[in-house]
């Protein structure tokens, strides 16, 4: 009731210029003396008429308290779903929800309405809601990295609680559960490289998102797409190729693609990739993280054959004499690949499996390592290299197409 909610507010000196984060330090005290409805209709009534503070100060202070049982609730965002778990069955992940429900609609640009009818139960106790969201993000968004993220996790000192609701956040707003899952699995890399404490860091793990995660994959493992390749591509044939090829001549298509299946380069990468002796800088992935070098390691061991040949192509490019595949839109190379089967995320996944094949992998971890050194794959992500769940079906030149070995760019395990 309203005398309560003064209490409370008189106690701790609460104004309406404090924020959302401060405010939800006393969720719990409220709710622990407005023991029904009407006693928080009427706290709500004060803080806002009396105490003047917003809707949404009012809503951290005191949320709605809903029960019943959940079904999938889901956000859409484009053809995309993620799967959000169960109503809280405690006050404290009552508490953690409301400041998410804040997070989603201040920071990832999601309107009231829609984070009241995310979050909303159904007469009959369930939900099963579908909620468009907008897919321009906030001016924040757009300048905080996770890097910075997790950054701005230990500078401010936040609580084990705005740190969940915070991951939560993070990973409702991506496309699906394996997106946020891969989220959270960076934003606990970058909170140990920082030397947060075990309890930051257990706090950004949500079991329900891991399992939706893991659903997808095990749904996209079964839906595997085979590569096959013609004797152009072969291992032996692009090796051929790339021994003979004459830096002092133009380079033409048939070029770019086996400097791209030597390197495992993404089109994008083309013109930001560089091999020094410090390693390999540059890939497409890392935009807006630093720039860490990565260890050297394609079918073509000699690294500095392997830097004259992507130069050679970085400057045809940069001249003008060969175009370049990585500017969204581009058709030509794709037309040139179509004539054996090919597109060009395909010459990324071959190359990783010569890699494995020219360095003589030897078993099962072995092969998983050197592949994803090709593919320049975070060393302390323990997952496996690639998760793109592709098999390549590996043949040498002269094989038939049924001699083909399937190799698996991803553990079974």
């Amino acid at each position: 009731m309203s005398a309560i909610a003064t209490k409370i507010v008189e106690k701790y000196n609460l104004t309406p210029k404090m924020s959302v984060v401060e405010l939800s330090q006393h969720t719990s005290e409220f709710l622990e003396n407005l023991t029904d409805d009407r006693k928080r209709n009427q706290a709500r009534r004060r803080l806002r008429d009396g105490f003047k503070f917003s809707s949404e100060q009012v809503g951290v202070l005191i949320p709605n308290q809903r029960g019943g049982k959940s079904k999938t609730i889901n956000i859409v965002k484009g053809n995309c779903k993620i799967a959000i778990t169960s109503p809280p069955k405690s006050l404290e992940e009552e508490i953690i929800r409301e400041i998410t429900k804040r997070i989603l609609q201040n920071r990832y640009g999601i309107s009231g309405a829609q984070v009241d009818d995310l979050f909303s139960t159904q007469k009959d106790g369930s939900r099963d809601v579908n909620v468009a969201i907008s897919n321009k993000p906030s001016k924040r968004l757009k300048e905080e990295t996770i890097g910075e993220m997790a950054q701005r996790f230990l500078q401010e000192k936040l609580s084990v609680r705005d740190v969940r609701a915070e991951a939560y956040a993070l990973a409702l707003s991506a496309s699906d559960a394996n997106a946020g899952s891969s989220r959270l699995s960076r934003l606990r890399r970058e909170l140990r490289s920082l030397n947060a404490s075990l309890e930051i860091i257990e706090a950004t793990k949500f079991p329900d998102i891991t399992k939706d995660a893991n659903e997808i994959q095990n749904d996209r493992r079964e839906k595997v797409k085979r590569i096959d390749y013609p004797d152009h591509f072969t291992l032996e044939s692009v090796k051929e190729r790339l021994d003979t090829y004459d830096i002092s001549t133009p380079p033409n298509y048939q070029t770019l693609a086996d400097v791209m299946l030597m390197l495992c380069i993404r089109p994008a990468e083309l013109t930001t990739l560089r091999i020094t002796d410090a390693g390999v800088t540059g890939y497409a992935k890392n935009r807006g993280q630093p720039d860490i070098p990565r260890k050297f390691r394609s079918m073509e061991k000699n690294q500095e054959r392997a830097k004259e040949l992507l130069t050679w192509i970085q400057n045809a490019i940069s001249s003008g004499r060969i175009g370049n595949p990585g500017i969204p839109g581009t058709k030509w190379f794709n037309r040139f690949l179509k004539e054996y089967d090919l597109v060009p995320k395909y010459l990324r996944k071959i190359g990783a499996v010569y890699g494995a094949v020219v360095h003589k992998a030897d078993s099962t971890a072995r092969t998983m390592t050197i592949a994803g050194e090709c593919l320049r794959h975070d060393p302390h992500n323990f997952t496996s290299p690639v998760q793109n769940y592709v098999v390549v079906n590996y043949r040498k030149k002269g094989q038939t197409p049924e001699q083909a070995r399937p190799f698996h760019l991803y553990d079974d395990n």
